[in-house]
């Protein structure tokens, strides 16, 4: 059964992306993947604020990898869902990165 994304999304694909890209992004999107993957990205966030993306992409009750999450953030903060908060040292990269928190 096929689900309406959650969002009104702008292309997930760029226009200088090959056309399987913009296949895929179709089938993210028709499939119900994105809405649903954005869902779960919202949920995470609420569950467990303040952290990165890599942090969140390794809790347990993740099925995303952190590229998928990160992605999926960015898209739900337009939708003022969620927000960037100030970046610190990630647990899991080491690196300077930007956590999350919930606006619901």
């Amino acid at each position: 059964m096929s689900q309406i994304p959650l969002f009104d999304e702008p292309p997930i694909a760029r226009t200088t992306d090959p056309q399987t890209s913009h296949d895929a992004a179709k089938h993210m999107i028709r499939s119900g993947k994105q809405g649903n993957q954005q869902q779960l990205a919202v949920r995470i966030v609420c569950e467990h604020p303040g952290h990165t993306a890599a942090e969140l992409g390794r809790m347990d009750s993740v099925s995303l990898d952190r590229y998928q999450l990160a992605r999926r953030l960015v898209e739900v903060e337009r939708f003022e869902l969620i927000r960037r908060c100030k970046p610190r040292k990630c647990d899991v990269t080491g690196m300077k990165a930007a956590t999350w928190r919930p606006l619901v």
